[in-house]
């Protein structure tokens, strides 16, 4: 299955996430050298600030993309202010 992990964040984010990016980015790493992770990265509106990310995921159950979400130093900061996981029924792509 593929999933989608959803993020919002906080006002200022690209600042607000300098203490935890290098434990984030280690964590994800690890999810993408398990083969987990397929793609992450930040979300902007057209000449805007960061104001969320998207990351996904291919495993069999949205319960390991939860795990994911709250061990991310993001989340457990309150950088990120919500999360979700959406399950992405790929039609074209891999």
């Amino acid at each position: 299955m593929i999933y989608a992990l959803v993020y919002d964040t906080v006002e200022n984010f690209a600042e607000r996430r300098k203490p935890y990016r290098p434990e984030h980015l280690a964590l994800i790493a690890e999810a993408h050298a398990g083969g987990r992770l397929l793609m992450a990265g930040a979300m902007k509106p057209v000449d805007g600030a960061i104001d969320g990310a998207l990351l996904v995921f291919r495993c069999d159950h949205a319960a390991d993309v939860e795990a994911f979400a709250r061990r991310d130093p993001y989340v457990a900061n309150s950088i990120v202010t919500r999360w979700r996981v959406r399950e992405w029924d790929v039609v074209i792509g891999q």
